[in-house]
């Protein structure tokens, strides 16, 4: 359900894993892009933390959506890019000559590019996009031990406010685990739409028993929209990636365990659907 003075739409086309198009008051924003086909295996080990075995990503299933196939991209939202399941060579090709928000160590490491924007947590980025001004404002995020990564909240005034007053805004996770400072956000925007990347994936690690945990599950998923008390949780990255370990049946009866089942909007890779 739309709150009453949310002046717009907001359609998703989800691709793959984290890789989603989100059109918002004019604006097509496309969330961490891969576009390589499937199946494949990549050797991450280089980017592991020290002393971890040998790690290999193995990828099911590529991109419901070619990039020929995709409408024009106005803003890259980028987590992080140093990891091959939200930024793989063929996503790269859509970063030259548009707008892209990661990392201050994204934001180098993708230099020279003239529109690489870095983004710190709870930093806000204005743009005037399409004629209209928006503020778009970096999440704190965990991920592998070592990386910098980043969630987005965005808001311009067509989405209006909350009837506490507080600005009504789309937030995208990026790859996290939960964390306290999450629940910050409910103090500063009423989360109309949270574009969740789950999957619970892990990882085993040097110097641990047991694999580290990289990405939330349903349950913690549930929490953290409980504590936004957001309208409407979108998940998406449950699928294709062998280092998940949640994917759409268990996440399905996470939510249903945690009574959020009727809040949830589900994707269909390639498929464009309003969600407000």
């Amino acid at each position: 359900m739309s709150p009453t003075n949310f002046n717009t739409t907001v359609h998703i086309t989800h691709l793959t894993t984290a890789t989603s198009i989100l059109e918002i008051d004019g604006v097509n924003f496309i969330t961490d892009p891969v576009f390589a086909d499937a199946p494949a295996e990549y050797d991450i080990t280089d980017i592991m933390p020290e002393d971890t075995q040998k790690t290999i990503l193995k990828y099911d299933e590529g991109p419901a959506l070619k990039l020929n196939q995709i409408p024009p991209v106005d803003v890259v939202l980028l987590s992080h890019e140093d990891h091959i399941d939200n930024l793989d060579d063929e996503g790269r090709k859509l970063l030259d000559g548009r707008r892209v928000i990661t990392t201050p160590d994204g934001a180098r490491n993708l230099a020279p590019r003239p529109g690489v924007f870095a983004i710190k947590p709870w930093e806000t980025l204005t743009m005037n996009l399409n004629g209209v001004e928006w503020q778009i404002t970096g999440v704190p995020c965990v991920h592998l031990p070592g990386g910098e990564v980043t969630g987005f909240i965005l808001h311009n005034k067509n989405l209006g406010t909350s009837p506490e007053g507080l600005p009504n805004a789309v937030y995208f996770t990026g790859d996290t685990v939960l964390l306290p400072e999450h629940y910050e956000i409910a103090k500063r925007f009423h989360i109309v739409v949270a574009l969740m990347n789950l999957g619970d994936a892990r990882f085993p690690v040097a110097g641990r028993d047991e694999p580290l945990q990289i990405t939330m599950g349903g349950e913690d998923a549930a929490k953290l929209f409980r504590g936004l008390k957001a309208d409407t949780l979108v998940p998406i990255h449950y699928e294709s990636w062998h280092h998940f370990t949640q994917y759409g049946e268990q996440l399905k009866k996470a939510f249903e365990k945690e009574g959020i089942a009727n809040r949830i909007c589900w994707m269909v890779p390639g498929e464009r659907k309003q969600v407000v």
